[in-house]
């Protein structure tokens, strides 16, 4: 049985693409720096007859990143797919006028190490096999900088770049790499209807990105909306 880790596992884009993954019969790792929180979301896909189990990984911290995935291959088994999707909103917000060394370098640590980390861990596998996917999220700063996100728009800027670079190294030998930009996104409704995305990325493997912009009808509830409206989706 093929299994997903999902690093920066939560309860709206993580729980949907755990639904969408596991309903295409893929075991669940849901890693997080609080995993005791994802045991409801563990005992919700039970009941959809979906296999996961919760890991500690504090993104920031490579040593974890390591031992978290790797206790996710010992329990589960050999990871076919990444999702790498990390958030901390603890992490001080600064505008790009703003900066300081340590604004910088804590979203680097998050956004950068902590993607090196992981890759560095699932990707060697993935090209012996010659198979694989790692798919990154990011918001839609990463594609459209936004003055007020000086520091994390920039270090996901750098994310978005290398995944574009690792794609093209890595896809010729069976390796998908895509990313996900995603913009004004509140968890919700919204997330099932972004999770599918990532599953296009990982079986149709022509396309590298999705960037998701939303508008305010977009959270409207699906009876409230003019016909036809969607979120607004395009790769790049």
């Amino acid at each position: 049985m093929s299994v997903i880790a999902i690093l920066g596992a939560g309860p709206g884009m993580g729980r949907a693409i755990a639904k969408t993954f596991g309903a295409h019969g893929y075991r669940v790792a849901l890693l997080s720096r609080n995993p005791d929180k994802q045991e409801p979301l563990v005992t919700e896909l039970a009941t959809h007859g979906i296999i996961s189990a919760a890991f500690r990984v504090d993104a920031r911290d490579r040593r974890s990143v390591a031992s978290g995935l790797a206790a996710v291959q010992q329990r589960l088994g050999a990871i076919d797919v990444l999702e790498f999707s990390p958030a901390d909103r603890r992490l001080p917000l600064s505008s790009a006028t703003a900066l300081t060394h340590e604004h910088v370098r804590v979203w680097i640590d998050l956004y950068v190490h902590g993607a090196v980390a992981a890759v560095n861990h699932v990707l060697p596998d993935m090209l012996a096999r010659g198979s694989g996917t790692i798919l990154f999220t990011t918001s839609a700063a990463s594609v459209h900088p936004a003055p007020r996100l000086g520091a994390v728009g920039a270090a996901m800027a750098w994310l978005r770049n290398w995944a574009h670079a690792l794609h093209a190294a890595a896809a010729p030998r069976g390796v998908q790499v895509g990313h996900v930009a995603i913009g004004a996104f509140r968890p919700g409704a919204a997330s099932e209807a972004i999770a599918p995305l990532y599953w296009e990325l990982h079986t149709q493997r022509h396309e590298i990105e999705k960037v998701v912009l939303l508008d305010v009808a977009d959270w409207l509830p699906e009876q409230a909306r003019p016909s036809g409206l969607a979120p607004t989706t395009k790769g790049v």
